[in-house]
């Protein structure tokens, strides 16, 4: 499946993310998929802290986003049509609101699923297709007007007190080197290792699950990024037109094929992280006790010296 590349919109982002649902079907395999495949459009949703859920509708999947005014979100592949495409890549999605009670009709928010009916024009959105950036950028818009879109999440402890190594956002620019032509030349690693740096340093699972969203998020984390570089690596490789090159670039497109199936894998480590509950700690030892000079056992008088009889 291929996810959207493009950036999210220009909104205020966060290194936290509204909590799973708590159904048991969280846990099952099968959703666990289907939460994979949908990645690229719960996580921007879960980043505005907005609740997000994995649930069949009339015969496909769909993500119901609960909203704060008990209203939902319903986004939904075209229903009710016959489609040989994956849960979460269809070839648009349908954004309805419904409010609690059915006292409201349901208000369609966005629409780029074609039209199958020729004498009904499609929407203007019909031409983003099944992107999620576009998808993403109208809910914005539309729960920017009702109020309806949460504040960012933040972190317990204000940004300007966390201590450097444990502050969950980008990694800071990393120290110099042993000469300035290495600090040059491999400056992404760098940017790596000050990251992994931040990871060894942290003092709480939340601020760890944080410094894994920089590497997981299936849009604009690491993984996502290097598999991009891969590919573009792959076809800057076929620009060669001999066979070496396109051997090259076959290597290439697994490799990111590969990248990117690692980071699908992993796609529950940061909600697994932050759930994580640290070790009790260990109970006080007890204060030795003095230690005393032992006690001689007493000892008996020496026998009285002989006399002799007169």
């Amino acid at each position: 499946m291929a996810f959207d590349r493009e950036s999210a919109p220009d909104v205020p982002r966060t290194d936290l993310l509204a909590p799973l649902p708590s159904h048991r079907d969280v846990t099952t395999p099968w959703w666990q998929e289907l939460w994979r495949r949908h990645a690229h459009i719960t996580t921007p949703l879960r980043q505005r802290g907005l609740q997000c859920d994995i649930e069949f509708g009339l015969d496909a999947y769909v993500v119901r986003v609960a909203l704060p005014d008990d209203s939902n979100l319903i986004i939904s592949p075209p229903q009710e049509q016959s489609s040989g495409r994956w849960p979460g890549d269809p070839e648009g999605w349908i954004v309805t609101r419904e409010v609690a009670g059915g006292q409201e009709p349901p208000e369609v928010l966005y629409d780029s699923a074609p039209s199958t009916d020729p004498s009904v024009p499609e929407r203007p959105e019909a031409r983003h297709g099944g992107r999620a950036a576009p998808l993403i950028e109208a809910i914005d818009r539309r729960l920017t007007q009702l109020a309806l879109l949460p504040a960012p999440l933040r972190a317990a402890t204000d940004a300007s007190e966390a201590p450097v190594q444990s502050a969950p956002g980008a990694p800071t620019q990393p120290e110099a080197c042993a000469t300035a032509d290495q600090t040059s030349v491999f400056v992404h690693g760098n940017a790596l290792l000050a990251l992994t740096d931040q990871l060894n340093g942290t003092q709480s699972y939340a601020d760890a699950a944080a410094l894994l969203h920089q590497v997981l998020d299936p849009i604009d984390g690491l993984m996502a990024r290097l598999g991009e570089f891969f590919e573009a690596a792959g076809e800057k490789a076929k620009e060669a037109q001999d066979d070496d090159g396109f051997d090259l670039s076959d290597e290439l497109a697994d490799a990111a094929a590969e990248i990117r199936y690692l980071g699908e894998v992993l796609h529950l480590a940061e909600d697994k992280m932050r759930a994580l509950t640290p070790p009790a700690p260990a109970p006080p030892r007890p204060a030795p006790s003095p230690q005393l000079p032992p006690v001689l056992p007493a000892q008996a008088p020496p026998p009285a010296p002989l006399r002799r009889p007169r």
